[in-house]
């Protein structure tokens, strides 16, 4: 099927790179938001794949941005892919979350035409990219020096959503809710299902993450008959754990923190996780696990305050 994105054409069978024009850094240099466009010679679902939505989170950029590179995607037998790289190019520049104004990009949506920074890059994706988009992935990493196993997160009562991360695969997968003027809000609300992948730690490259990120993008697009079975997604499928009942373990005291367990690990009810000490090793406070589960992000800051996110746990479902 034919497509118009920013007033650029992709006939069927075309492979196009558009830039979006989304403003200038303060010494007039251009910045551009790169979309690459695969569109196959048969009709069938148009997918996106995105990295970057906030700029420090370089696993996902480094996601798609390898999937690129070994060229999964330049014969698309049906379908079209969608690739964006790296949409937040400010905060990636800036190893930045956020945009300079300090406004997150994927709260903002579905933007402002003539608003702030953030609210014109979410407009021009809603209006430019959204409407051509069936379902989507939008790769995201852990931020604050907080490291997620990967995972997917899809939407609840959304049968397409379970549908799809079914076929992705990833090691843990569980439902969350849709997060007030988030790219996967707006994305929902118009009937468009997008997984969120979680992997990672920003500003740190993480090879598991990246590498189940690619498979589990190439298992949905081979499912649906876009691009043949790649031996990377058939081998080594993972039997995924369904998590429920999540919460954060937080600091019960300011101090030295150090973890006693390897992230995406199974637990007990009261093994010892973790433990929180002064700089002279004169007092200790425990962390527990409070049922039994699976630990899927740890903070791996030595330096915690009373009341931080330690370890993310949730229940077996």
């Amino acid at each position: 099927m034919t497509k118009t994105i920013y007033n650029t054409t992709i006939l069927p069978g075309e492979n196009k790179v558009i830039k979006l024009p989304i403003g200038s850094l303060p010494t007039g240099t251009p910045i551009k938001i790169p979309v690459y466009v695969f569109n196959g010679k048969e009709d069938g679902p148009t997918v996106l794949l995105q990295g970057g939505l906030h700029g420090d989170e370089i696993n996902g950029v480094e996601t798609c941005k390898r999937m690129l590179v070994n060229e999964y995607f330049t014969n698309v037998k049906k379908g079209c892919v969608i690739v964006i790289p790296l949409l937040n190019v400010y905060g990636f520049i800036h190893f930045s979350r956020d945009l300079p104004d300090g406004k997150d990009v994927n709260r903002s949506f579905p933007g402002s035409k003539s608003g702030s920074l953030a609210g014109r890059i979410a407009y021009y994706h809603t209006h430019e990219i959204l409407p051509h988009v069936d379902f989507g992935i939008d790769f995201h990493t852990g931020g604050a020096m907080r490291s997620n196993y990967p995972q997917i997160r899809y939407t609840p009562n959304c049968s397409e959503s379970n549908k799809l991360a079914k076929v992705f695969n990833a090691p843990i997968q569980f439902e969350s809710n849709l997060i007030k003027k988030s790219f996967r809000a707006t994305a929902e609300k118009e009937g468009i299902p997008i997984l969120v992948f979680e992997g990672g730690e920003s500003m740190r490259f993480d090879e598991l993450s990246i590498n189940e990120g690619i498979r589990g993008a190439l298992r949905v697009l081979a499912k649906y008959g876009m691009i043949d079975a790649h031996s990377l997604a058939t081998k080594n499928k993972n039997k995924t754990i369904y998590l429920t009942d999540r919460k954060w373990l937080r600091a019960r005291k300011g101090g030295i923190f150090t973890s006693n367990i390897n992230n995406g690990e199974g637990i007990e009810k009261d093994q010892v996780l973790g433990y929180i000490t002064d700089a002279y090793g004169n007092r200790s406070t425990v962390v527990k696990a409070p049922f039994d589960g699976y630990v899927f992000a740890i903070n791996n800051h030595p330096l915690v305050n009373q009341g931080d996110a330690l370890f993310h746990i949730g229940k077996k479902k």
